[in-house]
């Protein structure tokens, strides 16, 4: 199977998290992750051995899954969660102008430059067309790699510290998956399997976080069973997908490839908080696609496909 078709099945699961994490939103957000994580992680465990790899790459993989996630979840609590949500998705921007810098023999273009400007241009002008908005509510989050989110979100009549710091968040969150997904291909080969690991490593702190930080809840059998899907599909098989899709295929691609994923969870995010689409917000999201669409025409114009070391 092609690497690109690898990483569309990773970002349709993704996707499919909108009609789940609905079901599940009452629950809080470590423990879902939590839980979801572990359940991921099941299918690896018949081949535990694989697991044993190097401490820094062991390391480098938690940090991808947990650090993200977590990172996610103070923007969401600090900041207005449609616009930390578009900024969260910078990633896949990321991913193509800094494959250049993390892989061997991956060039950049001046179309990918002019993307990523697009690209920022785009989520500054979310971040700053927030400021006049003044309303409170629950908003879903549903993002990109994989977990699902509630968050109260109070809009500020102005960008506060406390905003600023959720939008550093969101952007550092951005940064973490992108700097994983490439950091995967520099790190001596491991099996795809070893993702297992990290998923249960990563669902063990998220639920020491719940621990600390949030309050316990029962879980009710419906819930149970949803969590078993969520955890078998977007928390778990999707991971796997997109760490062979991102070792095998064109890292450039893929990343844009991967604006499938926030376009569509931003439009399912405004339709179930009821949120309209503003004028501000729509021209962020057109210009944050467009970028993709330039990169994937600059990649395009590469004679060279992306042949990175390792």
């Amino acid at each position: 199977m092609s690497a690109n078709l690898l990483a569309l099945g990773a970002l349709a699961l993704w996707a499919s998290l909108a009609t789940l994490g609905v079901a599940l939103a009452a629950l809080p957000p470590f423990l879902l992750t939590g839980l979801a994580l572990m359940i991921g992680s099941l299918p690896a465990w018949p081949r535990w051995r694989q697991w044993k790899v190097p401490p820094a790459t062991f390391a480098l993989g938690v940090v991808g899954l947990f650090g993200y996630h977590a990172l996610l979840f103070i923007a969401l609590r600090l900041a207005p969660a449609v616009e930390a949500n578009l900024l969260n998705y910078l990633w896949p921007l990321l991913i193509v102008v800094m494959a250049p810098v993390y892989l061997p023999g991956v060039s950049l273009r001046s179309g990918h430059l002019l993307a990523a400007a697009a690209g920022f241009a785009g989520a500054a002008l979310a971040i700053l067309g927030s400021a006049p908005q003044a309303a409170t509510s629950a908003d879903l989050i549903i993002h990109a790699t994989g977990s699902v989110v509630t968050a109260s979100t109070e809009r500020h009549a102005e960008l506060t510290s406390q905003t600023l710091l959720g939008y550093a968040a969101a952007a550092a969150a951005g940064l973490t998956w992108a700097s994983y997904s490439l950091l995967t291909r520099r790190v001596a080969a491991f099996p795809t399997a070893a993702v297992g690991g990290f998923a249960l490593v990563s669902g063990l702190l998220s639920l020491l976080c719940h621990l600390f930080f949030e309050h316990p809840v029962a879980i009710r059998a419906p819930e149970a069973w949803l969590l078993a899907a969520i955890g078998l599909g977007p928390m778990g098989a999707a991971f796997y997908l997109w760490d062979r899709a991102i070792k095998l295929g064109d890292a450039r691609v893929i990343g844009l490839l991967s604006y499938l994923t926030p376009l569509g969870s931003t439009a399912l995010l405004l339709l179930t908080t009821g949120r309209s689409l503003n004028w501000r917000l729509g021209l962020a999201t057109a210009l944050i696609v467009g970028s993709a669409a330039l990169g994937l025409w600059a990649s395009r114009q590469d004679p060279k496909p992306d042949s990175a070391a390792k």
